[in-house]
């Protein structure tokens, strides 16, 4: 198999940034509707009768788990080749994303992971657990958002370091 260039891994990484602005956006919108609604247990068991506003539960918990899935599989690895970092295993990744101040911490992160695996799980089996892992996910998708605004910000302040 090839190896990527550097410009072509530039060019990766730029892809993944406009894809993932925009997942963040449409996320935000979808975030700020459901809360409107200030879902509780009698609106998740309504679902079902309520097609516009299960379909709207659908696209949180999709956009959710793709951007959650898009910034951590694939542009923080690629963001750590054109920084010239090692890539590792998810973790390692994470850790080192940690260090460079990209978010939080590692720790968080795969919080959000297992609410987005949660998310996608009791949408099917529990109304309950689905409104808390709702309220939960409601409550920290900006973890998301702001992981993607921090790549983006550390993405062009490297490029103009690199004078690409």
């Amino acid at each position: 198999m090839k190896q990527m260039t550097q410009q072509e891994h530039w060019f990766l990484v730029n892809q993944l940034l406009a894809v993932t602005e925009k997942e963040a956006k449409h996320l935000r919108l979808t975030a700020t509707r459901i809360n409107a609604l200030k879902p509780d247990l009698k609106w998740v068991e309504s679902l079902e009768e309520r097609v516009e506003q299960g379909e709207m539960l659908d696209a949180f918990v999709s956009r959710f788990s793709r951007l959650q899935d898009t910034l951590g599989d694939k542009l923080l690895p690629a963001l750590l080749r054109v920084s010239l970092e090692r890539t590792g295993s998810q973790l390692d990744n994470l850790l080192r994303a940690e260090k460079m101040g990209w978010f939080v911490s590692a720790e968080s992160w795969i919080e959000i992971r297992m609410l987005r695996n949660k998310l996608v799980h009791e949408y099917m089996d529990s109304p309950a657990g689905l409104l808390q892992a709702l309220n939960t996910a409601l409550e920290n998708y900006e973890i998301l958002t702001q992981t993607q605004e921090n790549f983006a910000k550390y993405a062009r302040k490297l490029q103009q370091e690199l004078r690409l």
